[in-house]
């Protein structure tokens, strides 16, 4: 039932964009689908919710708190009666009031996006199935980046089709 579907846009945030401190391969292309989804999601009056890291630990160097890099992208940025939640981890659900928000909402159904896709994406999607909501990963509306374990590098596009393939059951590109 639409009614009771929301878009959950996870870290569409200005320092993953040039210029930021921590650029996603992707992250523009990305960010042009996520803005199709929230039209899409606010012509037929359902709940867009936003999804905000705000990083406090020792070392960290993006989204900083009260910096330009930690603020929402200008193209998904949220409307004065849409919620954002504030996270401090990865999970989106983890100490922060987003189950209580989409709870309130009597959502059962997730239209999840954002970045990056083999952290924050995968850990909320799998936290909410946990959750028994039941999700759809809209994949071209997500980024990630290059990674590197011991001695090996992963390209952005390996890293993404490998989460991906992993999330493949809650895939979806909700306009083709």
């Amino acid at each position: 039932m639409e009614k009771n579907k929301a878009l959950l846009i996870i870290d569409i945030q200005n320092d993953y964009f040039e210029g930021g401190s921590n650029r996603l391969c992707g992250s523009e292309e990305a960010a042009i689908e996520a803005s199709r989804l929230v039209k899409y999601f606010r012509i037929r009056n359902l709940p867009v919710v936003h999804v905000q890291h705000i990083s406090t630990r020792a070392g960290a160097k993006f989204f900083l708190p009260d910096t330009i890099g930690a603020e929402i992208y200008h193209s998904v940025s949220p409307k004065d009666d849409e919620p954002v939640v504030i996270k401090y981890t990865p999970n989106s659900f983890f100490k922060t009031d987003l189950k209580s928000i989409l709870d309130s909402m009597n959502i059962k159904d997730l239209t999840v996006c954002g970045m990056m896709t083999h952290l924050c994406i995968d850990t909320t999607v799998r936290a909410a199935k946990d959750l028994g909501y039941n999700c759809t990963v809209v994949y071209d509306a997500c980024a990630t980046k290059d990674l590197k374990f011991q001695e090996e590098s992963l390209e952005a596009k390996d890293v993404q089709l490998a989460f991906l393939a992993a999330l493949y059951p809650y895939l979806r590109n909700l306009f083709r």
